[in-house]
């Protein structure tokens, strides 16, 4: 638990009269209000607040370490002022969640660089294929991939992800070879279970279109569906990322490339813009700089 951040919740709570309104002043979700208050009451060993649903108010334990609370913040807003934050080295653990795709072929290599140059951090990598509720899992950051990001989370955008339709030279000694984008409906479509599911959205001559496909193959995971695609079970669209060594040897071939599916965002997720560690904040600026630096995201 950061002590620090969940005394800033609680004298916030107290001031503003609720957790809601907390919520809203901090720039939290009431749910992280919550979680800051009761971390801070186990470590304490008692109740802070008594609350109704009408009503809070200070127990008596609570009114001690109120003003506890204020005076350490106190204290730290002036130990800030004498050392730059700048020359502050990233310490601590970040939980951090991304896909297994974006994992093996970016996230691994740029996590070990990272820490060499700051060998104090800690990072614990998790793979995850579908959303979280970062507060409860308590993950620090989350890498995703998407078009359709929650107005109501804090993202910062970390690069592109571009996606190539394909298919396995195999696939086509028993298969037409598409000719236009519509012939995909008589193709076996490999789909992610959470992208694009029965619809493919691609771009002609600068016009957007969408084209339905089926298949009898979804994954939840991109590594998944390379694999199945290079058996050659069907038409996949994948990113580029994990495939551009696949195309370039001719273990997959690109169809239709006239048509460019659809660009996705890649973000980075995390619960608060007040709260924001040092480490977060370094390895968020880290990744910025290392997608752009490379071409498979520009």
């Amino acid at each position: 638990m950061d002590r620090l951040s969940a005394m800033r919740v609680f004298v916030c709570v107290v001031e503003q009269g609720s957790l809601s309104r907390a919520a809203e002043k901090l720039n939290l979700s009431r749910a992280m209000v919550s979680r800051y208050l009761a971390d801070l009451e186990q470590w304490i060993g008692g109740r802070l607040l008594h609350r109704t649903t009408r009503s809070q108010s200070l127990t008596s334990a609570g009114e001690e370490v109120l003003v506890r609370c204020k005076a350490l913040l106190l204290l730290s807003e002036e130990i800030e002022q004498v050392v730059d934050n700048s020359q502050q080295q990233p310490r601590g653990l970040l939980r951090i969640t991304s896909s297994q795709s974006l994992i093996q072929a970016f996230l691994t290599d740029a996590v070990c660089d990272y820490l060499t140059f700051n060998p104090v951090a800690q990072i614990d990598v998790c793979r995850q294929e579908k959303t979280l509720n970062l507060v409860d899992e308590r993950i620090d950051l989350a890498i995703r991939i998407t078009n359709q990001l929650d107005h109501n989370l804090i993202a910062r955008r970390l690069g592109t992800c571009h996606s190539v339709l394909c298919a396995a030279p195999r696939y086509f000694e028993h298969h037409a070879l598409p000719q236009t984008i519509t012939d995909l409906s008589e193709h076996n479509c490999l789909t992610h279970e959470y992208y694009a599911h029965h619809h493919w959205g691609f771009v002609y001559q600068g016009e957007s279109i969408t084209v339905p496909i089926s298949g009898n193959l979804s994954a939840n995971c991109a590594t998944v569906l390379t694999a199945a695609t290079l058996r050659g079970f069907g038409i996949s669209l994948l990113p580029r990322y994990l495939v551009n060594q696949l195309l370039a040897d001719g273990q997959l071939v690109e169809i239709l490339p006239e048509y460019q599916p659809e660009d996705l965002g890649i973000y980075g997720v995390y619960t608060s813009r007040q709260f924001l560690p040092v480490s977060l904040r370094a390895f968020l600026d880290f990744l910025v700089a290392r997608f752009a630096s490379d071409p498979r995201f520009a």
